[in-house]
């Protein structure tokens, strides 16, 4: 068990891309960070060791977001190693894209397992354990506002996590719990620039008017805020950083 006054962050999807720059901005922010990953050990662990190379805490915990039990026993590990979470930021998710003619039945419901039913069981869990005076937050996208062809199955996973966000913070009422989302635009990601030439890429920066795609960093920096004692009166709010990628 950890010093108590060390507070704790379970961070899901933390092995890569966004999840891990949002893992170790709260390790510098003094949390000990619970690095969830769904397959490959290796990159949480890498997570992980530049954690505690910066003198923070953190352990990696396999869990697949969209299987009840799995769920439970990542709450389970992370409470053994570090007591009830203080915050929990659920950033798992997927997003293979098909149009809706295709009618892929497989495809679309297991993006709606991956990212609805597990922002569900994710909050299932942190509902019951995140300590009085703590965080929830869930991901969503900035992309609902603009409706791409092939985005349904995305969008409509999405949509859902936004309307759980709002039902569970007036759940936990009386709690001083604070339940949000982070949409974000445009990411400059290993996953988002993959297949893409430098010419689309150039693009899709003039998509917003800063001109520029958001960086992992980015979207840390409005999880640290959210998830400190600043941001302690933001409440069943959907946070858009995407650099007025706007509707």
């Amino acid at each position: 068990m950890s010093n108590s006054a060390t507070k704790t962050a379970i961070v899901t999807g933390a092995s890569g891309g966004i999840g891990s720059s949002i893992a170790k901005r709260l390790a510098r922010d003094g949390f000990s960070v619970v690095v969830n990953y769904a397959g490959k050990p290796a990159p949480a662990q890498a997570v992980v060791a530049e954690i505690k190379g910066s003198g923070g805490q953190g352990i990696a915990a396999q869990a697949d977001v969209a299987k009840a039990e799995d769920v439970e026993r990542l709450f389970k590990e992370s409470m053994d190693a570090f007591g009830r979470p203080d915050v929990v930021v659920h950033c798992a998710g997927i997003m293979p894209l098909f149009p809706i003619a295709s009618g892929d039945v497989a495809a679309f419901d297991k993006v709606i397992e991956t990212n609805l039913r597990g922002t569900f069981l994710i909050f299932a869990q942190a509902a019951q354990h995140v300590l009085e005076g703590g965080r929830i937050i869930a991901f969503s996208s900035s992309v609902l506002a603009k409706s791409f062809p092939t985005y349904g199955a995305y969008i409509a996973s999405k949509a859902g996590v936004e309307g759980l966000v709002h039902v569970l913070a007036n759940e936990l009422r009386g709690r001083n719990i604070t339940v949000n989302a982070v949409a974000p635009g445009q990411v400059q990601t290993e996953l988002f620039l993959k297949g893409k030439s430098d010419a689309r890429i150039d693009e899709l920066k003039k998509m917003n008017p800063l001109e520029r795609l958001g960086q992992p960093e980015d979207m840390a920096n409005v999880v640290s805020f959210l998830a400190g004692p600043e941001g302690g009166w933001i409440n069943s709010q959907v946070v858009r950083p995407n650099g007025g990628f706007v509707y």
